[in-house]
């Protein structure tokens, strides 16, 4: 039987995951066998996973981080959902979480699974949360507020200061999705993290722009608090409590993220930024110089307005392109993508158009 082989990166354009760095890759196969779960047990990848949080810290302005290396964004979102819950255990007794409408499907999963009301509001006219529709949506019951640092169809910044600011006078926490945008933001003079506002909790995936294995995700919290209000007992293990949502897990994604951001961070990191950067700038403009509308990229991610016809010829010329939701074509700059790849595209685009 002929054995089945991934696909290259070469034509896979709207993918926020890529090819991982080589240490990485190692250090996922070293640790393959190993449960961070149990960290009384498996205490080298235990320390490796502390750390990787250290360095995830360091990255988002936290000095004291107090969190663990997920599955990736979703189940960091889903924590910080039921974190928030669960600190606010009893004095609210139905719960809501308040979102800008670009927040990342993974926040409707949570509402479902948790059994709490999610209210989304819309964003403005340059597709950031509208703090105005948010605090309009803010009540008692309003466990969480939620800002993303890097949306996942502009690349957007949500105000994230005004959004703290909103959520604590609520009595709410603040939670910001920066899953794909905490690896490119160090090196931006945006106001996002830890040390730009009083965020409560976070998401940053080393998985995505951090060049760690799948699966890499990461969530970090201010205070102690919002961990311990995670955790569960786990009476036959050596740990006696366990704070993340799966129970065994491999060490492959703890290992590469450590390995992945030890060799990358911050010179590294900032390299790549500043090249997708440039490539996003040089790629929006060549698509406008064809009449495109084009959003202006704040991070590295360009979405344009093109046709379905279009759109359809270049999926049928093997390219990985996906659209927003309202329809826009959207090319993320990921580590894999270069300018000769794009330069390739811009070719089908003419061919086809």
């Amino acid at each position: 039987m002929q054995r089945s082989v991934p696909q290259t990166f070469d034509r896979v354009l709207s993918s926020m995951c890529t090819d991982p760095h080589p240490a990485a890759r190692a250090a996922a196969e070293r640790f393959l066998a190993t449960n961070p779960g149990d960290p009384a047990t498996y205490r080298d990848v235990a320390e490796l996973e502390a750390d990787a949080v250290a360095t995830l810290g360091e990255m988002t302005g936290l000095a004291d981080p107090h969190g663990y290396v997920t599955s990736g964004g979703t189940e960091a979102n889903v924590q910080a959902v039921r974190a928030a819950r669960n600190r606010r255990r009893g004095d609210v007794s139905d719960p809501n979480v308040v979102a800008p409408e670009s927040a990342h499907f993974s926040f409707n999963k949570a509402a479902d699974v948790l059994d709490v009301e999610l209210r989304l509001v819309p964003t403005d006219d340059d597709h950031r949360a509208d703090v105005g529709a948010v605090r309009a949506a803010v009540d008692d019951d309003t466990v969480l507020v939620v800002g993303v640092a890097g949306t996942t169809e502009f690349g957007r910044v949500d105000p994230i200061p005004e959004l703290a600011a909103v959520a604590h006078d609520a009595g709410a926490f603040l939670h910001v999705d920066a899953a794909w945008g905490g690896f490119l933001l160090p090196f931006t003079d945006r106001a996002w993290s830890f040390a730009h506002a009083p965020v409560d909790s976070l998401t940053v995936d080393p998985h995505k722009c951090g060049q760690a294995c799948i699966p890499a995700g990461g969530l970090l919290f201010r205070d102690r608090s919002g961990l311990d209000s995670l955790a569960v007992e786990t009476p036959y293990l050596e740990s006696t409590s366990q704070a993340t949502l799966t129970g065994t897990r491999s060490g492959a994604g703890v290992a590469s993220a450590a390995a992945a951001m030890d060799e990358l961070w911050p010179d590294g990191y900032r390299r790549e930024y500043e090249r997708a950067a440039d490539l996003a700038s040089w790629f929006a403009g060549e698509l406008r110089s064809r009449g495109f509308d084009v959003v202006d990229p704040e991070l590295p991610l360009v979405a344009a307005d093109v046709s379905d016809s279009l759109f359809a010829a270049l999926r049928d010329r093997e390219w990985r392109v996906s659209r927003t939701d309202a329809g826009h074509l959207r090319v993320v700059c990921m580590p894999h993508v270069t300018r000769e790849a794009l330069s390739s595209f811009l070719a089908d685009v003419d061919a086809v158009r």
